[in-house]
């Protein structure tokens, strides 16, 4: 699967690098369900003045519309970034199978990194570090020149 998931991956880092263009901490994600994306998208809590606007919680809800479903059964989410705790718990609620993701969070992750919030009925699938290094070093160089 680690083939598949490099693919998927390449594809929330492109997010990411647009998150980035426009001064957004460059985080990107994307859905999938039976080997096609559903959506995809990046970070835009300072453009849209949305605390919530993660990648996360925009791709979720994209689906959600997509599917007509609130339930997003059978689909995997690749982000950059590991998860945080709002992102989390929305992943859970949408019972999203699998989470895929690049950079470890150790200040914020919710995945494993930070706190462990799999304390949901839902069990969630995780692999992280996929692309880890790519991924780590968009945001590395994104806060070194805000620094």
């Amino acid at each position: 699967m680690v083939k598949e998931d490099t693919k998927w991956m390449n594809i929330a880092i492109i997010e990411a690098l647009k998150a980035e263009s426009k001064g957004e901490i460059p985080v990107g994600a994307v859905i999938v369900k039976d080997n096609k994306i559903i959506a995809s998208g990046h970070n835009e809590p300072i453009s849209k003045n949305d605390p919530t606007a993660h990648a996360e919680i925009k791709v979720i809800r994209q689906a959600g519309k997509k599917l007509k479903n609130y339930r997003l059964m059978g689909t995997t989410l690749y982000v950059t970034l590991e998860p945080c705790s709002m992102c989390f718990g929305a992943i859970m609620h949408a019972r999203i199978d699998r989470i895929v993701f690049g950079a470890y969070d150790f200040k914020g992750g919710a995945c494993d990194s930070y706190s462990d919030l799999k304390i949901f009925n839902h069990k969630v699938i995780i692999t992280g570090g996929i692309l880890e290094s790519n991924c780590r070093e968009i945001l590395h160089s994104f806060f070194k020149q805000r620094r």
